[in-house]
């Protein structure tokens, strides 16, 4: 089946009957997204919006409108609630990884309006926290040292507001520490998320994920021979384990390669039964080796998406091979290939979503590819495979594990001690990519999308779940409508 077909068969089974009819406005309306960066403030861009009606529009334009109309209304509120930091981003407006300062060039006119959102968010009670300000202040100086004219004096006056800032900075990070934050937090999750959400509600959803999971890992630990110390200790001793590991050279990496592929192999016969035809390009994929340079480099995995006449891959970063025990694999294939990015990326490009629609439903295609490794699981991949399966679980105390740390820190005000620890305990070792310092930090800084994934990934499967529960066509019928017109958000899912 050519895309153009699964998006008709998929699309026209969701859409009103009166918008089979009505005028086609998607390029009036593209005109207007395309506009909104001209406008200062979310009720302005709403405004221009007023006069579309979905009903004039085709399916993908009209999930254009409502996710873009819903996300500008959580951006409203958040202006009224906090007007801080980076809008939908982060309560900070620089920070270890933002800012003026990381660009080759500074701009100095962009570093003097950085400074004074910073000191008008320091008014309403938002500072960096202490390890954080540190971090940011030492890497602002060092640019400021390297930098030239008006750009390095400018850097340097930052570098000093930070110094000014450092004795009133918060000890610990987390969003309720400061006034308003509380409100503050669920209204980012319920931007990145898709959907009104209690936090202390999503938080509980994902400790009990996270308990299921570590029995299951229990259980799979036990039969692989490890049976002393916590879920997280014992993950360790198999990312150790020799029988699992691959040899630092190219006949190794060669080899890690080959068996991505060979689990590859055993996906498409699979799919039909879960999605019916799909379009042949989003089958034309391969787990493939980076070049030499890009390994010498440490490049981050990669991927290419497929489109028709293209072929699509997935690069992984093997340089550390040694951290990357076989067992870790199979799940990412499932992610990162089929079923998971690689089906769902190529029919929303078919779809072409407006960038705001991506701006506005961020969490979408990476809670996909989470379900995605959970479908595979459930339909018996990992069957008879229970090396395999620890990987899938694995990756799966990572993701709640992040999920439960965005929470933890920012509604529960946990320590940066108590999350290091949580971590420790629930996935032993950190994700390849993702080391756990880094992603604590990275949460700290950006708060509720980490959560939101989580939540994306648990939503899906919940409904997933009902719509096998009445039967296999039911699945299929779920899955062609959820991915046929490119990523929304939750509550249009739901």
């Amino acid at each position: 089946m050519h895309r153009r077909q699964f998006l008709a068969a998929a699309g026209a089974a969701a859409l009103p009957r009166a918008a089979l009819a009505a005028p086609n406005r998607d390029a009036d309306l593209r005109a207007a997204l395309d506009g909104l960066a001209k406008l200062d403030t979310p009720t302005a861009k709403l405004a221009r919006l007023r006069g579309f009606d979905p009903l004039s529009l085709s399916p993908s334009a009209r999930i254009d409108l409502e996710t873009v109309r819903a996300g500008l209304a959580v951006d409203a509120a958040l202006l009224r609630s906090l007007p801080v930091g980076r809008l939908g981003r982060s309560p900070y407006a620089v920070a270890p990884n933002a800012g003026a300062w990381r660009d080759k060039a500074p701009d100095p006119h962009h570093i003097e309006a950085e400074n004074a959102r910073i000191a008008a968010d320091a008014r309403r009670g938002v500072i960096l926290p202490a390890p954080l300000l540190e971090k940011t202040r030492s890497g602002i100086a060092a640019a400021a040292d390297k930098a030239t004219g008006p750009a390095a004096a400018a850097l340097a006056g930052q570098a000093r507001l930070l110094g000014e800032l450092a004795p009133r900075a918060p000890r610990e990070p987390g969003t309720s520490r400061f006034p308003g934050g509380a409100r503050y937090f669920a209204l980012l999750l319920e931007r990145h998320y898709g959907a009104a959400i209690d936090p202390a509600e999503a938080h509980r959803r994902m400790l009990a994920m996270a308990e299921t999971l570590t029995a299951r890992a229990d259980a799979v630990l036990r039969r692989l021979g490890y049976s002393q110390g916590s879920v997280g200790a014992r993950i360790s001793a198999a990312f150790k384990d020799p029988r699992f590991l691959y040899s630092d050279d190219d006949a190794g990496r060669n080899r890690a390669v080959a068996d991505m592929n060979a689990a590859l192999a055993t996906v498409p016969a699979r799919l039909p039964a879960l999605f019916g035809p799909l379009p042949p390009e989003c089958l034309n994929v391969s787990a493939l080796r980076m070049t030499p340079q890009e390994e010498a480099e440490g490049k981050q995995g990669y991927r290419t998406i497929p489109a028709p006449g293209m072929a699509g891959a997935y690069f992984p970063d093997l340089a550390r091979i040694r951290d990357r025990p076989s067992w870790t694999l199979p799940a990412v294939v499932h992610h990162e290939l089929l079923p998971g990015h690689m089906i769902q990326l190529p029919i929303e490009a078919a779809a072409n979503p407006h960038p705001l629609r991506i701006e506005y439903a961020p969490t979408f295609a990476e809670g996909w590819a989470i379900y995605a490794e959970q479908l595979m699981a459930d339909q018996g991949a990992f069957a008879g495979n229970d090396p395999a399966l620890l990987g899938h679980l694995h990756w799966l105390l990572f993701r709640i594990g992040r999920g439960l740390v965005d929470t933890g820190v920012h509604i529960r005000q946990e320590t940066l001690a108590q999350t290091s620890s949580k971590l420790a305990t629930l996935q032993g070792e950190a994700a390849y990519f993702a080391p756990m310092a880094q992603d604590i930090e990275r949460i700290c800084i950006e708060p509720a999308m980490r959560a939101a994934e989580a939540l994306t990934w648990l939503g899906l499967a919940r409904l997933g779940s009902v719509a096998q529960c009445n039967g296999p066509e039911s699945l299929r019928k779920f899955h062609r409508k959820l991915l046929a017109d490119g990523r929304r958000r939750f509550a249009m899912i739901a």
